[in-house]
């Protein structure tokens, strides 16, 4: 067992109860976090609930306060349907086991030296509070104060979903777009699998199975293989009484049952942020007793995966004057995502990408596209992805670069090639760009 293994199981001196925490006191013990360990954390909501209720936000890093450029951002966000509760109590249970390891467990602290952790206990605590007591299928909690169930209520790339974005969905949508989120995880119950993107798909995206597969289904599988194999149980594959078999504990969301609207889907199109799913119990509302185990069963493999957002490539694009260039899509040649990944404000680029050899593609506005080949090691080990900074030269180009899509893709193949990516054909030009539309943002 490796030394973050053994620091992990071992009991914490006084820490957070195994009890089921409510708003109240939920927010309570984010203040007290806030209060108590001031230089790795910040305290703050993304917007208020049906009710009016608080989406709190806990970041946790050494520069917990604002973004650094070179420091990825990451995020869990749990309970987005009020009555799958044990992922607000494992965040909870998380939080604490971060600031009191802080300096103490070596990886822990490299940790939160090289990441800004953003950890979010509850995006429904209308649902949450609606829940009378335990139940593995409770009657009511699991949609939010207006009865729409939050996660069929983002945009969908896929299908026309007819929805009216909810205040907490807008919440997440403004959260996604103002930081540089690079992974991220949002925690569920009713049964125990690691499952990724699509969710949804058509004609070009969906194979054999029904598998929908992203052009980085490699990486999203092990991305979920991380979660499932440092998970007590996970990775077994039968977790629930008369429930799916899952081979290795993981399931291609479109696999496991189609879904439109979806949170994770949104995150990788329009937000350039790697999500996964984790069902985290097959009992959603279990009782008190069980949270311990629950606790033992998952610590592992949040703080593992948490670590994969180190995977890959990062950097900056800057001209001949080392000016840093906003609005660049940087991608490597044979995975052209539906919405380009860009470089933000400050010139920054995140890629996620397993060890191997690729050729990145950088394409600027009125620029010529440069083709860059590099071989990618494994950054997680060293809590940092590959750096590598690009100039950019100054010749001019007359290139017009694609946007995201318009409008639902139904039957439209997501994946173009190099000669569209370079030169738009009339259909891709027609293509609108929702993440505009709904963000009120240009792509």
């Amino acid at each position: 067992m490796s030394l973050l293994g053994i620091v992990l199981f071992l009991p914490l001196a006084a820490g957070l109860n195994f009890t089921y925490h409510h708003t109240n006191e939920v927010e309570g013990f984010l203040k007290m976090m806030r209060r108590n360990y001031p230089s790795i954390t910040h305290l703050y909501s993304i917007g208020k609930s049906v009710r009016g209720r608080d989406l709190w936000v806990l970041a946790v890093g050494r520069f917990p306060t604002q973004h650094k450029i070179g420091i990825p951002e990451f995020k869990y966000v749990a309970n987005m349907h009020g009555d799958e509760t044990i992922g607000r109590e494992m965040l909870l249970h998380l939080i604490d086991l971060l600031v009191t390891h802080d300096q103490q467990d070596p990886n822990i602290t490299r940790l939160i030296d090289n990441t800004r952790i953003h950890i979010m206990p509850s995006m429904n605590p209308d649902g949450f509070e609606a829940v009378k007591g335990f139940a593995c299928e409770p009657e009511v909690g699991r949609n939010n104060a207006n009865k729409v169930d939050l996660n069929r209520n983002f945009p969908d790339a896929f299908s026309k979903n007819n929805i009216t974005i909810q205040p907490e969905t807008q919440a997440i949508m403004n959260w996604i777009k103002n930081e540089i989120f690079v992974l991220s995880a949002n925690l569920h119950g009713g049964s125990v699998v690691a499952s990724y993107p699509f969710d949804n798909g058509n004609a070009a995206t969906i194979v054999d199975d029904y598998i929908s597969k992203t052009i980085d289904d490699d990486i999203f599988v092990h991305l979920a293989k991380t979660y499932s194999k440092n998970h007590a149980t996970m990775h077994n594959g039968t977790p629930c009484e008369n429930g799916n078999y899952f081979q290795d504990g993981i399931t291609n969301g479109n696999e496991w049952y189609n879904l439109k609207g979806g949170m994770q889907d949104f995150n990788y199109i329009w937000g350039q942020c790697f999500e996964i799913t984790l069902e985290l119990s097959c009992c959603k509302y279990p009782p008190e007793n069980e949270l311990s185990a629950f606790w033992m069963d998952n610590k592992v493999a949040l703080v593992e995966y948490i670590k994969q957002v180190h995977l890959g490539i990062k950097g900056r694009v800057i001209n001949m004057r080392g000016e840093p260039l906003p609005g660049v899509i940087v991608e490597t040649t044979d995975r052209r995502h539906i919405c380009p990944y860009r470089t933000r404000q400050n010139g920054e680029y995140y890629l996620l990408l397993l060890p191997g050899e690729y050729t990145l593609n950088v394409t600027v506005p009125e620029r010529i596209t440069q083709l860059y080949t590099i071989t990618i090691p494994n950054g997680v080990e060293n809590f940092s992805a590959m750096k590598y900074d690009i100039v950019v030269s100054a010749t001019p180009v007359r290139t017009t670069l694609p946007s995201c899509p318009t409008e639902p893709l139904y039957s439209r193949d997501y994946l173009p090639s190099v000669s569209t990516i370079l030169k738009p054909t009339v259909h891709s030009l027609l293509l609108i760009n929702i993440l505009c539309a709904c963000l009120k943002n240009s792509c």
